[in-house]
């Protein structure tokens, strides 16, 4: 069971985290949404379409220009206290490794605070424990916030994985951290070149039999890219064919931009595992 916000999903729900960025240099939406209107606009076409979870971050993952903890307050925490206004029910998350942002966007009204990092700043995991909220225990190889891998080298890059995240978790949990808001996720492209991100997808069974949700940030990645040699516009179908794998895997929740797309897929691996009923079924019973 996990439990976001006024939100309870089962072991064999498939939920979708759909991602707006307040930034103007995002890598995909290139600062579509980084004013106040479009972002509400995205918000609402997210939830229309299936999202059950929306992922609001400030700063790019990238490398770029500085970003303080301050303007990353203000481009997030009003735009939470807005949607919590607007959408009563949907989860809101923030993608943040500063416990200071994490503060004021708790007390905006987020349910889920999206630790991208690895834990770099320890205070994060205080704050959601303080304030009730979940928290996303990510591995990302060691690596300082928006840098990118260099000669990254794992002697098992799972094990590792394994290592980082059900560290954090347990120790989320010791400060008081709820049980059924914590989940792990395997971190693709942070601190890992393509191979290995693309071991953690064939692997994931083994982050899933941890008995802890998995979150899987699968949307149009560098090694989707590499893998097909796609440009990040042209990454889609690569990314719905992992996105398949990690939910046949038992993967819990999915961020996204593409919802609709992934939504679709989601539902039909549901249904082929048996979780899920068609949506009509009328071949062969006239």
């Amino acid at each position: 069971m996990l439990r976001l916000g006024q939100r309870e999903f089962d072991a064999d729900d498939r939920v979708i985290m759909a991602i707006v960025n307040r930034t103007p240099d995002s890598f995909y939406d290139q600062g579509s949404t980084f004013l106040d209107e479009p972002a509400l606009a995205r918000v609402e076409q997210a939830v229309s379409e299936g999202a059950a979870i929306i992922d609001i971050g400030g700063v790019k993952a990238g490398p770029g220009d500085e970003v303080t903890a301050e303007e990353e307050v203000r481009r997030t925490a009003g735009f939470v206290a807005e949607v919590r206004r607007r959408f009563p029910d949907v989860v809101i998350s923030v993608d943040t490794w500063r416990h200071e942002v994490g503060e004021a966007v708790c007390e905006a009204g987020a349910d889920l605070l999206n630790d991208a990092w690895g834990g770099v700043d320890p205070r994060l995991a205080e704050v959601a424990a303080r304030h009730g909220a979940g928290l996303v225990c990510t591995h990302a190889g060691g690596a300082e916030p928006r840098t990118r891998p260099h000669r990254v080298t794992y002697d098992d890059v799972m094990a590792d994985i394994l290592r980082v995240t059900l560290g954090l978790a347990e120790r989320a949990l010791a400060l008081g951290v709820r049980r059924d808001g914590i989940l792990i996720d395997p971190g693709h492209d942070f601190g890992k070149n393509t191979r290995h991100s693309l071991e953690a997808t064939r692997r994931l069974g083994e982050m899933v039999d941890t008995g802890w949700p998995v979150l899987v940030s699968l949307s149009n990645k560098d090694f989707v890219g590499e893998t097909l040699d796609r440009p990040v516009k042209e990454r889609l179908v690569g990314t719905l064919a992992t996105t398949a794998v990690s939910a046949w895997l038992g993967a819990c929740v999915y961020r996204v931009h593409e919802v609709s797309e992934t939504r679709q897929v989601l539902d039909m691996v549901s249904t082929i595992a048996g979780h899920r009923a068609p949506a009509v079924a009328r071949r062969g019973l006239a």
